[in-house]
């Protein structure tokens, strides 16, 4: 079973990956979306690096420091032990969240007196840019790209340059930034730097309610999920990978770094079941600001800073163990995917709703939820693209028509806190006409609703039936509903195809993680409990060392596949779990 073997670390500004052998394979400064400094991952050698590892062999360890995301990869070798500790600082500064495009690396000796290598060599423009190296008195600027990188650190600046070995007899410090560079004392800056950030993390985690079902994976993915919202706009990243295949050798290498608003609605969903609800809040500036410029319709998928235009595009990459094309950009923002309506209501439900939120704020909510309801109604005939984002083919998707009635439903919700009769009755007549939009897909034969009023196929976005709420858990109809999914969906260990019929890129071969963590969700709630558990725990190997999950597992390569890590994962671990504690809760567990 191949895994992804890289630890996340990040700080609301950027998302770094690290392998086992401390290894920066992926950051991208000053964005999200901006080119790599380091990308290995998917370029090789043309994608730099900034390593550091023993002269010799070696073996590594490498875990996260306890609830945080601070991570740490420990080495031993013929020569004594060390340590590095990576950090992206984040913590209250001056009454705001001081979280610097900066990373903090330090080398903490263990035992004897290790051989050490550093190498750091960054790329600019994906690849194209080799940046010239000036050396400064205590640092290495990095000259040629956009704005100013530079390394500063307590190590001979003549090693870093030359990777050559030397011994390890004390801690040192290692410190990249983009743009404002250190200027404080190495040392203390750093060891300050690490102290904060540990205590915000662990503060973050104390602040989750988290039951008592799998906790310690559960902390995890929350944490994932907090390290992929940019806290300048509020927008959510589907992950911070662009081009890991959804199968090895094969063309389905998308660029996940930019914000689809579908996801961003699970991520808060899961977010806001362990009562973190600022997230929530920085989210609806961001919709707002779409909402401004957005007089039509909305995309599916927005840039970090709400820019429209993501021209796909292809470079020339060696693409992750040889995958090609690689893609940047993503074609989906021409698409039409009219289930993003629903969703962004159901996103702002819980701070529409909320005592917390503030009476002068009332205007704007009813205004939004109005908006949201017309486009509803102006799209809830229309074909689109659906959930599953086919490039070729458009469909009344079943999927879409649940969301428009869910969004209905919230805004009636929302309509009600806001007293106002007419809005109430205007999105109780669009739940009842989506609702019969939905009753078009059901295929009374086989007793499953099916992907979409024109077809026969089924998806296993029609989980959400269950999970949504739509359909009753305690009804046989909903029962045959999912053994119908699971007999033709399922793929042994608790995975799920997300469908199997043929799309524009040939034959699914990949299970989707999300989908499996969705049937563990339905199964919990229509009373399937020990089949929940069963399920969730089988699903836990697919995770890696770290416990972070990629989109997908290709069983025919036997290996994590697709982006890393992937939000839609990690929200399916979350909820899954919140499915099951509630169950655990009920008196007759207890």
């Amino acid at each position: 079973m191949r895994k992804y073997e890289y630890g996340a670390v990040g700080n609301g500004s950027f998302l770094a990956l690290i392998d086992t052998s401390a290894d920066v394979r992926w950051l991208c400064w000053p964005q999200f979306d901006s080119s790599f400094v380091f990308g290995g991952l998917i370029a090789g050698d043309a994608g730099g690096r900034f390593g550091v590892w023993p002269d010799g062999r070696y073996s590594s360890h490498q875990y996260y420091r306890k609830n945080t995301n601070v991570l740490v990869t420990e080495f031993r070798c013929d020569s004594g032990g060390f340590r590095i500790i990576d950090c992206a600082p984040r913590f209250m500064r001056y009454s705001r969240y001081y979280k610097p495009l900066m990373l903090v690396r330090k080398l903490e000796v263990l035992s004897g007196t290790p051989r050490v290598r550093v190498r750091c060599e960054p790329k600019g423009d994906y690849g194209r840019i080799n940046p010239t190296p000036q050396l400064g008195s205590n640092h290495i600027e990095f000259v040629g790209l956009p704005n100013n990188l530079r390394l500063t650190s307590d190590i001979s600046l003549n090693y870093i340059l030359n990777s050559s070995p030397f011994v390890l007899t004390h801690d040192k410090y290692l410190v990249l930034t983009w743009g404002v560079p250190l200027e404080a004392p190495l040392k203390d800056t750093c060891e300050e730097f690490l102290h904060n950030t540990e205590k915000y993390w662990r503060s973050w985690v104390l602040r989750s309610s988290v039951g008592r079902f799998y906790q310690e994976q559960v902390i995890r993915s929350a944490l994932t999920l907090k390290l992929h919202q940019y806290d300048d706009t509020g927008a959510i990243v589907a992950s911070c990978t662009a081009s890991l295949p959804e199968n090895v050798g094969g063309q389905r290498n998308w660029d996940y770094r930019y914000c689809w608003l579908r996801d961003a609605y699970y991520t808060l969903s899961a977010l806001n079941h362990i009562s973190h609800f600022g997230e929530v809040e920085k989210y609806s500036e961001y919709i707002q600001n779409i909402a401004v410029h957005e007089h039509d319709r909305y995309q599916p998928v927005y840039s970090i800073t709400n820019e429209s235009e993501l021209p796909e595009l292809e470079l020339d990459l060696q693409g992750y163990r040889k995958s090609v094309p690689v893609r940047i950009g993503n074609h989906a923002h021409m698409h039409v995917q009219n289930d993003v309506y629903g969703q962004v209501m159901l996103s702002l439900l819980p701070l529409y709703i909320d005592a917390r939120f503030s009476d002068n704020r009332y205007e704007e909510a009813r205004l939004m939820v109005a908006k949201l309801l017309a486009k509803i109604e102006a799209t809830i005939d229309e074909p689109d693209a659906g959930i599953w984002e086919f490039r070729q083919k458009e469909q009344k998707h079943c999927y879409t028509f649940l969301f428009h009635w869910a969004g209905s439903l919230a805004a009636k919700k929302v309509a009600t806190r806001l007293g106002d009769k007419n809005l109430s009755s205007y999105a109780a007549f669009l739940e009842k006409k989506s609702a019969q939009q939905v009753e078009k897909c059901y295929d009374a034969k086989r007793g499953v609703y099916r992907q979409a009023i024109e077809t026969n196929h089924l998806d296993a976005s029609l989980l959400g039936l269950v999970n949504m709420h739509y359909l009753d858990p305690k009804l046989e109809k909903t029962r045959q509903h999912l053994a119908v999914l699971e007999k033709n969906l399922a793929c042994g260990d608790g995975l799920f195809y997300r469908y199997k019929h043929v799309d524009d890129f040939g034959k699914p071969r990949v299970a989707f993680l999300l989908c499996a963590f969705w049937y563990v969700e339905a199964l919990a709630r229509t009373g399937q409990l020990d089949r929940a558990i069963d399920n969730f725990e089988k699903l836990l190997k697919f995770q890696n060392h770290l416990g972070l999950m990629s989109e997908g597992y290709d069983l025919h390569s036997d290996c994590q596949s697709g982006n890393f890590p992937q939000t839609y994962s990690h929200v399916g671990l979350v909820n899954a779990a919140f499915s099951i504690n509630n169950c655990l809760n009920r008196p007759e567990y207890l």
